[in-house]
């Protein structure tokens, strides 16, 4: 159940078409369904049109969900006189194409539209319409629009009728009004509440994969970025572990700057003479640091070392500080993502984060001034400072020692391409899923390179869908 003071949490003002997408995927992973969001949507629509007391109505649909909206808004106005003009191409949406069949039985005049010479024998119903509805592109809409919308627009712009857009504007539509759905997307809406459940904005889930973006199938080697992790000397395996979490995670080549080899050739081995890593090793780290997108320091490092990783930070452009780097003075970078658990975060602000979630999840906000930090713990909290974000997954079995160093490599991966917040959002809900899969796979004795091999399965599954 979700505390009514995590309200505080549910982020405010315009929010991208991204995030947006984000927000109902997750919506519709907690249950609510596509349908139930667009009906939502087009009868606030229809409630804001039937306000104006301006019919006839004239609702322009495009093959979207936006369209989709606009057709609901039409059958919970279909005891006035409405018209719907609907793109007729090949390509509507499963959800538009469904209440365009309701539409059917609706005492409504529907009008397809095919191309600008559809367009152009239906003056009379602009010029004759008190109101009309913009439900053409909606947040998926960039650049000028295609005909016949092009047409439309045009032809809605030489009515003097009171014009209402669906979200966001047709690009070409004025508005007199916008009605937003959950959140504006452009300033100056109006905004209607449609049921969308708080968690799917405050937790991190499955919609929150839409921000990876499939790979360029003419990519070059490297594109998927280069990470570079600092550690070992007392343990060997945490830098192998999380470099390997890395190249699961879609980093395309990862050094591991160490005292300590282990032969596994999926890994570069940069070697650092001796047995800990000292300031005579900081010419050699700065130059590979150079090469690397990001850093990931701290894994098996030690607390001798730690006057080398703050040095270090300084020169690079992003880092995830993890582990034994995390300590008083914070290594810090020009944007820096820190994984502490619940030791660690005493250890680098002088307190142990509450148990109660409202309390801990201030703790981390307050903290993250200095960059993103990640939580972990049964629920992990991720913020930057501003936003918070709960991941609910993972599993008991994850407790097994090196699960963290993994989750570190992940992060550093998807550092290279998205901003620190989504990085270590991401990463939380990508290894506790791995975690949960390798749980009902085995029931326990889990290994942190079972957790490694599960990563992609979790985290790619979305982008190839899409």
């Amino acid at each position: 159940m979700v505390e009514r003071e995590c309200r505080e949490f549910r982020e405010q003002g315009i929010i991208s078409a991204t995030r947006m997408r984000a927000v109902d995927e997750n919506a519709m992973a907690l249950g609510v369904s596509s349908l139930q969001l667009m009906e939502s949507a087009g009868k606030a629509l229809a409630d804001l049109v039937r306000s104006f007391h301006a019919d006839p109505v004239l609702i322009l649909c495009g093959k979207g969900n936006n369209g989709g909206d606009g057709m609901v808004a039409a059958r919970h106005l279909q005891d006035l006189e409405v018209c719907v003009i609907f793109i007729e191409q090949r390509g509507r949406s499963p959800d538009c194409d469904h209440q365009l069949k309701l539409l059917s039985s609706c005492p409504i005049d529907l009008i397809p539209a095919r191309c600008p010479e559809d367009v152009a024998t239906l003056g009379k119903h602009f010029q004759e319409a008190g109101c009309i509805v913009d439900a053409l592109l909606g947040t998926g809409s960039t650049g000028t629009p295609r005909e016949p919308i092009r047409s439309l627009v045009e032809a809605a712009q030489s009515s003097s009728a009171v014009k209402v857009s669906a979200d966001v504007p047709t690009p070409g539509f004025a508005p007199n009004h916008i009605l937003a759905f959950h959140r504006p997307k452009v300033e100056g809406s109006l905004v209607a509440d449609i049921g969308i459940p708080l968690e799917a904005e405050i937790t991190v889930g499955p919609g929150d994969l839409t921000l990876l973006q499939r790979k360029d199938p003419g990519a070059h080697k490297g594109a998927g970025g280069e990470v570079l992790v600092v550690g070992g000397g007392p343990y060997q395996g945490a830098p192998y572990l999380a470099g390997l979490g890395a190249l699961r995670a879609g980093a395309d080549i990862v050094r591991i700057a160490s005292p300590v080899f282990e032969p596994v050739p999926d890994l570069i081995y940069e070697r650092l003479e001796g047995k800990r890593i000292g300031t005579r090793h900081l010419d050699t780290l700065k130059a590979l640091a150079e090469k690397a997108d990001v850093v990931v320091m701290g894994n098996g490092l030690g607390d001798r070392s730690h006057e080398v990783m703050v040095e270090l930070a300084r020169c690079c452009r992003k880092v995830v500080v993890d582990a034994d780097a995390i300590r008083s003075p914070l290594p810090q970078a020009k944007d820096t993502i820190y994984t502490p658990h619940a030791g660690e975060f005493a250890r680098m602000t002088g307190v142990l984060p509450p148990r109660e979630p409202v309390p801990r999840a201030r703790a981390v906000r307050d903290a993250a001034k200095i960059g993103t930090i990640l939580l972990k713990g049964k629920t992990d909290i991720i913020s930057d400072g501003e936003r918070v974000r709960f991941n609910r997954t993972g599993s008991p079995l994850m407790t097994v020692g090196g699960t963290g160093d993994v989750l570190a490599g992940v992060a550093a991966a998807l550092f290279c391409h998205l901003p620190g917040f989504e990085s270590a959002c991401l990463a939380a809900y990508v290894n506790g899923r791995a975690g949960m899969a390798v749980e009902k796979a085995f029931g326990g004795g889990m290994l942190p390179t079972d957790l490694v091999d599960r990563i992609p399965l979790e985290l790619f599954r979305m982008s190839e869908s899409t």
